[in-house]
């Protein structure tokens, strides 16, 4: 069964243009023209992603990404002119699974549809016996998606998640940029390695007692990352 996409996008000519080619990619596709609208198209044909302007008309990107979190659960890919570094920072920490400046090439947008809507279809958990992960003073269970640090819970975006499993589960061990692109966002991601420097910080200011001074998620410089276990004290 084919996909379903979603549009919301006050720019008409770009909303026809982008349904054409998604639709000649073999995608369903309806559009609307401000986030109210959005809501509405969502509410009678639920999507499996949703492509998401920031610059709207009436309620902007960032209060329906809000929205489409959660009350559908959505994986939304912001599409956005504004400048790419704080459309980066506060789209992506507002929970967007991903963002493209324009103007864009389709087939980069393409890809980037593939690899959000792959990591939805078949997130890349553990075997059941393997789904609780114990380092030091951190417990991951990856089947509830859920994280204690020295007992207390803490609330991990998907990515942020999925950044810490992958560190924690070879605890000493430096892991580069580069392969945390590979295997937390995949091959669409090489080449942008400020994804993983926000997503690290954003880690660390959650997990970490002192995030300018981090003891756990240790940067090796040159290197990459590495997780440094820490006991219960």
């Amino acid at each position: 069964m084919a996909k379903r996409i979603l549009i919301v996008d006050d720019d008409e000519l770009l909303r026809r243009s982008l349904a054409f080619n998604l639709e000649q990619a073999g995608y369903e596709v309806n559009t609307a023209a401000s986030a109210e609208d959005g809501l509405e198209v969502l509410q009678l044909t639920p999507p499996d992603l949703v492509l998401l302007d920031i610059g709207l008309p009436g309620m902007d990107g960032l209060d329906a990404l809000r929205l489409f979190k959660e009350q559908f659960e959505l994986p939304v890919i912001f599409l956005t002119a504004r400048r790419r570094e704080l459309d980066e920072v506060v789209g992506l920490e507002l929970g967007a699974d991903d963002y493209v400046t324009k103007p864009f090439d389709v087939d980069v947008l393409q890809a980037r549809i593939k690899a959000v809507l792959r990591r939805v279809t078949n997130p890349a958990l553990p075997s059941p016996e393997q789904s609780v992960l114990v380092v030091g003073d951190i417990e991951i269970d990856a089947n509830a998606h859920s994280v204690r640090v020295a007992g207390k819970q803490v609330d991990l975006a998907p990515r942020e998640f999925d950044l810490l499993y992958t560190l924690a589960s070879e605890p000493k061990r430096v892991i580069t940029v580069e392969d945390l692109l590979a295997r937390v966002w995949g091959a669409e991601y090489m080449g942008q390695p400020q994804v993983v420097y926000v997503h690290i910080r954003w880690l660390r200011e959650k997990i970490e007692h002192t995030p300018n001074h981090p003891q756990r998620i240790l940067t090796v410089r040159g290197k990459g990352y590495k997780f440094e276990p820490q006991e219960s004290g």
